[in-house]
């Protein structure tokens, strides 16, 4: 629980942070307003953009490869030992919902930790959670480019050169192919809220 209490602690900061992004704006010719609790301060298109980064072959993906169909991404690390494991179960239980209700998304796991978490870690790791699941990785400057772009938070503790913990933002992110971003997630929303709203961007779109 220290562990937990820590990350949450550093996480808090990253939250306070990312409130200057999500700022009410006025939705007017807005498709998705209905939908949405919140906009971030210069419009969806501020975040998401191109990546590549690894998958679990080994083979170097880009976004288009990887995001086909409505995708809940999160970025986080294999070794992290309780809000990963956490939120990326409630991802895939919402995903399980979706599927229910007849809606396709896809979740997704970008590691914010390359220096651990190699294509094999990452792809057994994101199976584990999700059958559906695809796990990214890739080299330290391939990571940083796909966090730039959605504005995520990481940073590796000090400490324990192999046990060390990364500090990072733990918000879910709703991609479509054709629109990009469209929402956030943050971990207080369960899997039935998350499906909820994802499933009225989807009848939207």
């Amino acid at each position: 629980m220290t562990r937990l209490f820590a990350i949450l602690a550093a996480t808090a900061a990253v939250g306070a942070m990312g409130a200057a992004w999500y700022v009410t704006q006025s939705r007017d010719g807005d498709q998705f307003a209905q939908c949405r609790s919140s906009q971030i301060a210069g419009g969806a298109a501020a975040i998401g953009g191109p990546f590549e980064l690894v998958n679990a072959s080994g083979e170097t993906v880009s976004h288009t490869d990887v995001i086909t169909e409505p995708s809940l991404i999160y970025f986080g690390y294999t070794f992290c030992p309780d809000v990963c494991p956490f939120d990326l179960a409630r991802n895939s239980d919402a995903v399980d919902v979706l599927a229910e209700n007849g809606q396709s998304v896809t979740p997704i796991f970008i590691s914010i930790d390359p220096e651990r978490d190699t294509p094999e870690v990452v792809g057994d790791f994101a199976f584990n959670l999700h059958d559906k699941m695809i796990g990214l990785t890739g080299s330290a400057e391939q990571v940083k480019t796909a966090s730039k772009a959605y504005k995520t938070y990481y940073k590796k503790q000090e400490g324990d050169p192999e046990y060390y913990l990364v500090d990072h933002s733990i918000f879910t992110y709703l991609v479509t192919p054709e629109h990009g971003f469209l929402e956030f997630f943050r971990r207080e929303d369960t899997p039935e809220q998350m499906a909820e709203k994802v499933g009225c961007f989807l009848e939207n779109a």
